[in-house]
């Protein structure tokens, strides 16, 4: 699968962007264990313009995360080309790698951000969705991606016809979250209108498949019966960013890896831990890992006091002790449900 003139290979496995979670610690997290591709957060366009520190600072990236996607959003059409301009410039405005490729984000259910006309609040809106989509197209000279939903509601799952409307001002791959934007994330995402997208003879971009992937089981699907050129792992790497080496695992060999254990998650932890340290400082560092921390011990029996001292300890040191004793008192804990994949 080709983004432009970026070569993810066969079948890819993409770490989708999400708020609050892939930060730049997490992103190198999830591309050591084979994520072909990640995204930022996704940055306002606003803030971008507005030169806000923290919209800016979310732009910087590094070379050993590449290639990877800049994610904006917002309803303005003008700002919107105005922070896709920047999002090409990341190198100069923010530092580090720069975006490979930059992703529109029409698929964010929130209400403070549907509820004002942006993410997938544009699935009212379609002709205004398509209208900034070629804006931005012919502002930039990176390839440009969307990612959205099927549509505002079941009334109006708009995704076959829009898709091609997408392809058609030049966006070079779209990704579907198999949900609308009314479901949020709740029932299943419906994968058949991503299928029918991929279907329709007229398409010729990538068609990224999203919502549900959470075993290798399900990624194997989603590539068999719906015939989707790559997919997005979202929720499913909370705590468990090893999903993609145990996806590509399976893709290639039909095999499940087996359990790993505790001791192997509190050597990641940890390491995780260093690099968000390294990047951001102590206190930022510790603050922004503590939504991760709370979800790489999941299913451990009587761990309710260990998690809450994970996620309000404040010094380093006292964070790897606590971890230290993670692995000591539950360090055989069988955890079925993963794979031991991390080398040490």
């Amino acid at each position: 699968m080709n983004i432009g003139n970026i070569d993810l290979g066969d079948k890819p496995v993409l770490l989708a962007p999400m708020e609050d979670v892939t930060d730049s610690s997490f992103r190198l997290i999830c591309k050591e264990f084979g994520a072909d591709m990640v995204y930022t957060e996704f940055i306002p366009s606003d803030g971008l313009i507005r030169d806000a520190d923290k919209a800016i600072a979310k732009m910087k990236t590094s070379d050993e995360e590449a290639p990877i996607g800049i994610q904006i959003y917002g309803n303005i059409p003008e700002s919107m080309v105005e922070a896709a301009k920047m999002a090409e410039r990341a190198v100069e405005i923010a530092g580090g790698h720069g975006a490979d490729v930059i992703d529109i984000n029409f698929g964010c259910p929130v209400s403070k951000i549907a509820g004002r006309g942006a993410g997938s609040g544009m699935m009212k809106a379609p002709d205004k969705m398509v209208m900034i989509t070629k804006m931005v197209v012919e502002a930039v000279r990176k390839p440009v991606t969307v990612k959205t939903r099927l549509g505002w509601d079941d009334q109006s799952k708009i995704i076959v016809e829009l898709a091609e409307r997408l392809q058609d001002v030049g966006i070079q791959a779209l990704t579907i979250h198999g949900r609308t934007r009314c479901q949020m994330y709740k029932g299943e995402a419906d994968w058949t209108l991503i299928g029918k997208v991929k279907e329709n003879p007229r398409m010729h971009i990538p068609i990224i498949g999203n919502g549900d992937i959470n075993s290798p089981q399900k990624a194997k699907e989603a590539f068999d019966k719906y015939g989707v050129d790559g997919i997005m792992v979202a929720r499913a790497s909370f705590g468990h960013p090893w999903i993609f080496k145990e996806i590509k695992h399976y893709l290639k060999t039909g095999e499940i890896l087996p359990p790993m254990s505790v001791s192997e998650r509190v050597a990641l932890a940890k390491r995780h831990l260093d690099i968000s340290l390294e990047m951001k400082g102590p206190v930022r560092g510790i603050l922004e890992m503590r939504r991760h921390l709370s979800c790489y011990f999941k299913g451990l029996p009587d761990f309710k006091d260990t998690r809450i001292k994970l996620v309000t300890i404040n010094d380093p040191e006292e964070l790897r002790t606590t971890l230290d004793f993670v692995g000591e008192k539950w360090g055989d804990f069988p955890t079925p449900e993963t794979s031991s994949v991390y080398g040490l």
